[in-house]
């Protein structure tokens, strides 16, 4: 849902941020309630640190630029099960666990854009095609796959995409299509064979190491991207959504891009996304362009 701060999921069960503040969020994933970095929040929390530590699980310690180790308040399990409901009674289920790089598997705050795809695709209807770039563990290839698309899954870490496979099994889907390879090169690779989609997802990282070795720095190579990626979008119709978390990008410079690589825009928004706290802050969590196309 947009408002006058940005976009927001309003449709949360399974997930709640709970508090932020001094570079940290207190968030609930189902029955799990945890302690983690966020550079964002810069401000002071609602509540004293006595208070997130009763209600925490656990707490994420960073060691090191990129890794760090989970401290347990009480135990943990290996692994944890999450649903979101999509529109019309779909349901998809993410299959969370604790990683080295303070990630559960799952970015919730992405929950809005689903239920965007999982629209525009029904709205497309049989036949439509949806490739989703830098897929992490799939949220949205299970949405526009729960509305009936054609789903192909790229991403360059082999690890990540079965566990995009699991979260596909846990929610009782099928047949998405999954590309171990760089992004960039698997588009550069369909423009040549003249593929193209009706759906185009884009959530790249800011920085990035793909599945040969490829160097990604998001303001480097955005540019060339969303170049390719214009060139297989379907002319007639279609949609796109760029997602972006980076601290140098506003909502003017993703509808800049959007405006000199597509044609032909029904409908384009550019906005903030963000998080809701129960303790009512509003923490932003980057920059997202959804671009609708017509014919």
């Amino acid at each position: 849902m947009k408002d006058e701060f940005g976009i927001k999921p309003t449709h949360w069960k399974d997930y709640e941020l709970i508090d932020c503040g001094n570079l940290s969020k207190l968030e609930r994933f189902g029955n799990i309630t945890l302690i983690r970095p966020e550079p964002q929040a810069l401000w002071s929390p609602r509540y004293a640190r006595k208070d997130w530590e009763q209600k925490a699980s656990g707490e994420y310690i960073q060691k090191g630029s990129h890794k760090g180790d989970w401290k347990s308040f009480r135990k943990l399990p290996e692994h944890w099960n999450i649903s979101y409901q999509l529109p019309e009674k779909n349901r998809i289920t993410f299959n969370l666990k604790f990683t080295a790089f303070k990630h559960v598997g799952i970015f919730p705050e992405q929950a809005d854009n689903w239920d965007f795809i999982y629209h525009q695709s029904s709205q497309i209807g049989k036949g439509c095609k949806v490739l989703n770039l830098f897929a992490y563990t799939g949220g949205a290839s299970l949405a526009a796959k729960a509305a009936g698309a054609d789903v192909v899954h790229v991403d360059s870490v082999r690890q990540v995409v079965n566990w995009a496979r699991q979260n596909m099994d846990s929610s009782g889907l099928t047949d998405i299509r999954w590309v171990v390879e760089d992004a960039l090169k698997f588009v550069q690779r369909e423009r040549k064979r003249g593929h193209t989609y009706h759906g185009i997802i884009l959530d790249p990282p800011a920085y990035g190491i793909g599945s040969s070795g490829e160097r990604w720095k998001l303001e480097d190579s955005i540019q060339s991207m969303l170049e390719n990626v214009a060139s297989i979008l379907d002319p007639k119709r279609g949609f796109v959504v760029l997602n972006t978390y980076s601290l140098g990008l506003s909502p003017l410079i993703i509808d800049n891009l959007m405006q000199s690589n597509f044609n032909t825009i029904s409908s384009l928004e550019c906005s903030e996304i963000y998080l809701p706290s129960v303790s009512n802050y509003k923490l932003p969590l980057g920059v997202v362009g959804r671009l609708i196309r017509q014919a």
